[in-house]
């Protein structure tokens, strides 16, 4: 399948996650992307050596880019930047703040210079406003927000276990600048596009803060539990498995009643509102009938009411499930399998991935090209 952004071209400014995770989905769907790196490398390369020596982020959220190797400091490899950015579709840049614009090329700057350029400018709390200079990464962002003060047990706040600030703002500027692709094609006209981390944090605490704005109280931490549906949370069988229900309506409730736990449905229990009133006793009845049954039994009992459930896997157990779907990647190490990203389009389930590069791979041909 021909790539929807074939012939564009984006130059990437980017490091650590948030950025290459946005241009990494552009090179997904046919971009050419430049990746610009420091003499010694996006630090990402460095966070680990899990696959097969090399970082997991970076084999993750790299694949399909060449790999620059230049010091925006110096002036010949900045004049090289800006003949790159002369044929550029899309600039990308996430350094630290006023980094960009204090070596030339802040979003300003640039769209005088390249009227039909889109730009993204990707910072931890945004251009302006009491935090605007401050340095950022995502568990700052994820405390910052009050995302950890909602996660975790009711002993303490806890990191979400992926970076989920850094990827909601990857996915912002990526929704982004495809918005600016349209319009630029209508129009002609380049953008300057702002995301932080903050931002797109923000927005997904909004359930949180409406609670806490109009009804005086935020969720509290639960667990694997949900602050606002029951029964919501996981039981554990005769034999050990943990099984996660969600029951979302009380259609729903009224249905695990009778086809899963064979009784009616308790007055206590009949309304979400007072399941969540009684979450305690709510919990001890169903985890009673469940400590009686294996989880071969309970699967087949949940299936058969149509009752949304799931299993607490481990990564273990995850690496070797059966809905998930891989697509190999070539990298200096050797290929590497890795989650056939979304989404499905016309069919098309595991979308061919380009190879992640090694540091300054392409310097010969690309100062060559540009030369």
């Amino acid at each position: 399948m021909a790539g929807a952004l074939e012939g564009m071209f984006v130059l990437a400014l980017e490091q650590a996650v948030a950025a290459p995770y946005c241009t990494s989905r552009l090179a997904d769907a046919g971009a050419r992307v430049v990746k610009i790196e420091r003499p010694e490398g996006d630090f990402a390369r460095g966070y680990d050596a899990a696959v097969k020596g090399q970082a997991s982020y970076f084999v993750w959220l790299n694949r399909g880019k060449e790999s620059l190797v230049a010091d925006i400091k110096n002036v010949d490899d900045a004049a090289l930047l800006h003949r790159m950015l002369a044929k550029a579709d899309v600039f990308v840049q996430n350094l630290m703040p006023g980094a960009a614009a204090r070596a030339g090329f802040g979003s300003a700057e640039l769209r005088k210079l390249y009227p039909k350029l889109i730009c993204v400018d990707i910072s931890g709390y945004g251009a302006d406003g009491p935090y605007a200079q401050r340095k950022s990464y995502d568990m700052l962002v994820q405390a910052e927000t009050g995302l950890a003060s909602i996660t975790g047990s009711a002993d303490a706040p806890a990191r979400v276990g992926v970076s989920v600030c850094d990827i909601a703002a990857g996915m912002y500027a990526h929704q982004a600048v495809l918005e600016a692709l349209i319009r630029r094609g209508r129009t002609g006209e380049g953008a300057t596009i702002e995301v932080s981390l903050f931002d797109g944090m923000a927005d997904w605490m909004a359930v949180p803060l409406l609670h806490f704005d109009y009804a005086g109280k935020a969720p509290t931490r639960v667990g694997l539990k949900h602050p606002s549906v029951a029964p919501y949370s996981a039981f554990a069988s005769a034999d050990g498995a943990a099984i996660l229900i969600s029951i979302q309506n009380d259609r729903e409730w009224r249905d695990f009643c009778a086809g899963v736990l064979g009784e009616t449905s308790l007055p206590q229990f009949a309304t979400n509102i007072l399941r969540v009133t009684n979450r305690t006793a709510l919990d001890a009845h169903i985890a009673a009938f469940f400590a009686k049954h294996t989880r071969a039994d309970l699967v087949s009992l949940l299936d058969s009411a149509k009752i949304a459930f799931g299993e607490v896997n481990d990564v273990a157990r995850f690496s070797a499930h059966p809905q998930l779907r891989r697509v190999a990647v070539e990298t200096p190490a050797g290929p590497v399998a890795l989650p056939a990203p979304p989404p499905i389009v016309d069919g098309v389930r595991d979308r061919p991935l380009r190879p992640v590069p090694a540091l300054g791979q392409h310097n010969a041909a690309l100062r060559a090209e540009f030369g």
